[in-house]
C-alpha cells in the first residue's frame, strides 16, 4: 500500500563545513525540498525522533575511520525512529514504527536499493516508548551491553567503574553490571547527576569528577579521591566514555588482569590540537591488564538477542532509562548537539522532530 507525498516538505539539516573545535552555527546548512516519491518496492518514513550521539562528532571529521565520514552537503547522519508513510516493499506496511539511520530531516525517501543500508527494523512500543527505542533499547544500549559483556567481561564480586555515568550509554552499563553481582562506580558531573545514579539506577557509589577541593586543600582530584574512598580494593572493569585526564587517572587504580573498555573520549572530541593520550598506559603492562576498542556495529547481528533481554529488565522494574527529550524539530539540532560536550544533558540526549 503506498500512501501519496506529492504535497509534502522535507527540511533538513546538512554538513556545510567540517568543524575545527565546537561545532558552530555556520558549519550547518538548512534545506528544503519535496518529498519525492521512493519508486517500486521503496520506502518513505515520516521521522519522529532523533538519537543524539557523541559519535556524531567524529562522523565531521574527514579521515579514516570505523564509518565513512558525512560527506559536505549530504543530510547529517543520525540514528532515529521513523514511521512509513509510503511503502512499495514487502517488509513494512504503513504505520509500522522503524529504527534506523534517518539523518536530520522531517522525512527519508529510501528507494528499494537503499533500504538495507539504513539498517531499518521494526519496533514495538509495547516493550518500550520512542525514546527508550533511542536509548537503552537503541543504540546506546547495544554499545553498554555488548561492551560490557562481549569486551568488559564481567565476573560477579570484581568491581566496575563507568565514566559518563549519567549519559545514554554509562547509565545501562552501570545496571547491567550490577545485575550480574559486579560493585559498580560512576563518575558524573554535578551532585544532582551522581544522587540519580546512586538512588535511582542502584550504583553503589558515584564520584562527582566537578566536586569542589574542600577547605585547606592544597592539592585536588576528585577523581583520584573518589577511586580512593570507594575502590579500595582497586578497579576490575574500566568503561571509558570520556578518554582524557579521567582515563590517566583510573589507570592508575587498575588491578591485575584488569579489563579497560574504549566505548568513546567525549572530552577529546572537539580539541583542536592533538588527542590526549593516556600518560599511564604502562599500567597496563605492570598489571597484565586489557585496554580494547568497541564499534557496537560490530553486534548488529545480535541486536535482536539484547533487546529482548533488556526489554524484559525494562518491563518488571530492574532497570530504568532517563531520555532527555528536547522540543524544536530539525531547526533545534545546531543549538542541542553542544549540549553533549558541555555535559549539561540529563540521560540520553533526544531531539523530538513530531508526534
Amino acid at each position: 500500500m503506498s500512501t501519496t507525498t506529492a504535497r509534502l516538505v522535507n527540511h533538513q539539516c546538512r554538513l556545510a563545513a567540517r568543524p575545527v573545535g565546537a561545532p558552530r552555527p555556520e558549519d550547518w546548512q538548512f534545506t528544503t525540498e519535496p518529498v519525492a516519491d521512493a519508486g517500486p518496492g521503496g520506502l518513505v518514513l515520516q521521522v519522529l525522533a532523533i538519537s543524539l550521539d557523541p559519535a556524531m562528532r567524529g562522523w565531521m571529521n574527514e579521515g579514516r575511520s570505523y564509518i565513512a565520514p558525512v560527506g559536505l552537503g549530504e543530510v547529517m547522519r543520525a540514528g532515529g525512529i521513523g514511521r512509513v508513510i509510503a511503502s512499495g516493499h514487502a517488509d513494512f506496511a504503513v504505520g509500522d514504527l522503524v529504527s534506523g539511520l534517518t539523518g536530520v530531516q522531517e522525512y527519508l525517501v529510501l528507494p528499494a536499493e537503499r533500504i538495507a543500508q539504513a539498517g531499518l527494523a521494526r519496533i514495538d512500543l509495547a516493550l518500550g516508548s520512542v525514546p527508550q527505542w533511542l536509548n537503552v533499547l537503541g543504540m546506546p544500549g547495544m554499545t553498554a551491553y555488548f561492551g560490557l559483556i562481549e569486551v568488559g567481561l564481567p565476573k560477579a564480586g570484581e568491581t566496575l567503574v563507568v565514566s559518563g555515568a549519567a549519559g545514554a550509554v554509562g547509565q545501562t552499563v552501570g545496571q547491567l553490571a550490577r545485575l550480574r553481582g559486579l560493585r559498580v562506580v560512576g563518575i558524573a558531573g554535578g551532585p544532582a547527576k551522581c544522587d540519580w545514579v546512586v538512588r535511582e539506577l542502584g550504583f553503589d557509589a558515584c564520584i562527582d569528577y566537578k566536586a569542589p577541593a574542600p577547605a585547606g586543600a592544597t592539592r585536588w582530584d576528585p577523581v583520584r579521591e573518589g577511586l580512593k574512598r570507594h575502590c579500595p580494593a582497586g578497579v576490575d572493569v574500566y568503561f571509558d566514555n570520556v578518554g582524557g585526564e579521567i582515563l590517566d587517572t583510573v589507570l592508575t587504580r587498575i588491578n591485575p588482569r584488569a579489563r579497560i573498555v574504549i566505548c568513546g573520549a567525549i572530552s577529546q572530541y572537539n580539541a583542536t590540537g592533538p588527542v590526549a593520550g593516556p600518560r599511564n598506559y604502562l599500567s597496563l603492562l605492570v598489571n597484565r591488564a586489557r585496554m580494547e576498542g568497541m564499534v557496537v556495529f560490530d553486534y548488529a547481528d545480535r541486536y535482536h538477542l539484547a533487546i529482548a533481554e533488556m526489554a524484559g529488565y525494562l518491563k518488571d522494574g530492574r532497570m530504568k532509562s532517563r531520555e532527555d527529550v528536547v522540543e524544536g524539530g530539525v531547526a533545534a539540532f545546531p543549538s542541542t548537539l553542544p549540549r553533549l560536550f558541555s555535559g549539561e544533558n540529563f540521560g540520553k540526549l533526544v531531539l523530538k522532530i513530531a508526534d
